[in-house]
């Protein structure tokens, strides 16, 4: 209705209305305003060397007053948060060229300009400066998504949430860490801590102009008696008034997902990523993996006369456990049917020791395609793609823009986002971490390379209780496969009762069931844990059992 009344409108409510020319462009210039409405005539748009035009939801940018005849002097252009949707990325390109004297630019990565600075620099080969970065600081590190403009991640939460829980949750915008390690322990835990109110002002810059590291002052020598700082030190040169910064990421370069990894503090374009998880996605969708028919075994004893086979082993629970009379114990390599090591044997180990190949080693080549998980789930995704009974995972160290899209498109359509965190290649549950908080994800990078996987919310249960089950798989040949499953299978079992309450995440003996090393140890026979199972879920494991045959299988076929 206004604009129906008053067709000459340029600007409505911040927004440029679809007349908008010189005037508009003049008023977020500094032109035009109260003091000088613009009524004398003439051109003032010619001085003019900086122009903001910043979130007033412009849909087109060809216009006769937005033109080098008009602003010939125009250095400095923003067009953030602006739609621009009526002309291609090319056509709004062709209009920047045309500007001789533009040398900075800010616009939204992705947006209208397309997804990567290093093809919108390409494009504009005359910038000097986009989103506030020196262009050869992106070409030097590859960046994608520059954006000097992020909004930072301020703590949030809900008037109902209890004071622990808002703790719980912003802490992470502010923790720091560092690992001690010592001869006896091997696998260290990593220390979380929190600076004091001045470390924790210390706000990021990508050229920042202070370090800050951790410094244990061991007063008698030894670690009880240690004393925490955190020493904080100049890097560059600076004047009393300027701000002391710090950069987040020290050493992080883009080929560590370093822009990625900034979503822990600031609100980063969320297009970009949810873009690069539905392209994985697409790509994931699109193998399709069927598991060659099955060919009867022509398994053969290794025994081929009655002598019992040499076996020999470094591993003292195999020397001291293994006393069937099929098999007798030898110290010579070179002269055992059977190697059982704990030691890495490649190539260059065989001809040392002498080792044939008509030996049997407790070894398949690359078997670190299954032994690490990072490896697994690359080689799962390799040959199957996305299989039913994969949840949805991603290597942290390569994968993390696709993780933020995945939880972006969860949080969008209201899905579950609980993720559980698994370093690469350690056991015993160490360094493993389920939670919901995107910044916690992020941040728990530091600790190790790690998978990031999709929690199973829902799990089944047994008698209210988490459960895994331990399969022994024998790998008698990988060319053709031959595998064979052991009959019985152990079942670990959590100690409390299954709960998604938030504040159960932190408990080790509701969501983990390693309880080897913590915890009382519940242990069932595999008989009895079926028949049980059997009865409380009212199904077939004669069912269960097949499926779980199928999913091991496909493990090895891939």
């Amino acid at each position: 209705v206004i604009l129906q009344a008053f067709p000459k409108l340029e600007i409505l409510n911040s927004h440029f209305t679809r007349n908008y020319g010189e005037w508009a462009l003049g008023f977020c210039a500094g032109v035009y305003g109260k003091e000088s409405p613009g009524v004398d005539g003439g051109n003032k748009l010619r001085d003019v060397t900086s122009l903001d035009l910043s979130n007033r939801c412009i849909h087109n940018l060809y216009n006769k007053a937005f033109s080098p005849f008009e602003m010939p002097h125009l250095s400095h252009l923003s067009i953030r948060g602006n739609p621009l949707e009526e002309k291609s990325t090319n056509e709004l390109l062709e209009i920047l060229r045309r500007f001789p004297s533009l040398n900075s630019l800010e616009v939204d990565i992705p947006g209208p300009l397309g997804e990567s600075a290093l093809e919108i620099l390409e494009s504009l080969p005359n910038l000097f400066l986009l989103n506030g970065v020196k262009v050869s600081k992106i070409f030097e590190s590859e960046k994608h998504v520059v954006d000097s403009m992020l909004q930072p991640r301020l703590p949030d939460w809900n008037p109902d949430e209890p004071l622990v829980d808002r703790v719980l949750n912003a802490m992470w915008l502010y923790l720091m860490s560092y690992r001690l390690a010592n001869e006896e322990k091997i696998d260290e835990t990593s220390v979380w801590y929190v600076m004091d109110e001045l470390g924790s002002a210390l706000r990021h810059s990508d050229e920042p102009n202070f370090r800050v590291a951790p410094f244990l002052y061991m007063r008698d020598g030894n670690l009880s008696s240690a004393v925490s700082f955190s020493i904080l030190w100049p890097t560059r040169y600076v004047q009393r008034g300027d701000e002391c910064t710090r950069d987040f990421l020290p050493g992080i370069g883009e080929d560590k997902e370093r822009s990625a990894r900034l979503t822990a503090w600031f609100h980063t374009p969320k297009n970009y990523f949810i873009k690069a998880y539905e392209t994985r996605l697409q790509k994931l969708q699109s193998k399709h993996f069927t598991l060659p028919s099955m060919r009867s075994s022509q398994t053969s004893s290794l025994r081929q006369t009655g002598n019992p086979l040499r076996v020999y082993t470094d591993i003292p629970q195999v020397e001291e456990f293994l006393t069937r009379p099929e098999f007798v114990l030898t110290n010579d390599p070179k002269g055992a049917d059977i190697i059982w090591t704990c030691m890495q044997v490649d190539e260059e180990t065989k001809k040392a020791v002498g080792i044939r190949d008509d030996q049997y080693i407790n070894q398949f080549p690359f078997e670190a395609c299954l032994v690490m998980k990072h490896h697994l789930a690359d080689t799962i995704q390799e040959a199957c793609g996305n299989p039913e009974w994969l949840q949805p995972t991603y290597d942290l160290e390569k994968n993390l823009a696709e993780l933020i899209g995945d939880y972006y498109v969860r949080e969008r359509d209201g899905l579950d986002n609980l993720w559980i965190l698994k370093p690469w290649n350690m056991a015993r549950t160490i360094d493993t971490t389920v939670t919901s908080n995107l910044t916690a994800i992020i941040r728990l990078m530091e600790t190790g390379p790690k998978i990031c996987q999709k929690y199973i919310e829902r799990p089944a249960l047994f008698r209210g209780r988490k459960f895994d089950l331990r399969y022994i798989v024998l790998v008698r040949s990988m060319r053709p496969l031959e595998i064979f499953l052991s009959d019985v299978f152990w079942v670990r079992l959590a100690n409390n009762t299954y709960s998604l309450d938030k504040r159960s995440l932190y408990e080790y003996e509701t969501h983990f069931t390693v309880m080897n090393y913590r915890g009382p140890l519940n242990h069932m026979q595999t008989l009895e844990f079926v028949r049980d199972f059997e009865q409380e879920h009212q199904v077939k494991w004669t069912d269960i059992h097949q499926r779980i045959k199928n999913m091991i299988r496909s493990v090895f076929e891939a």
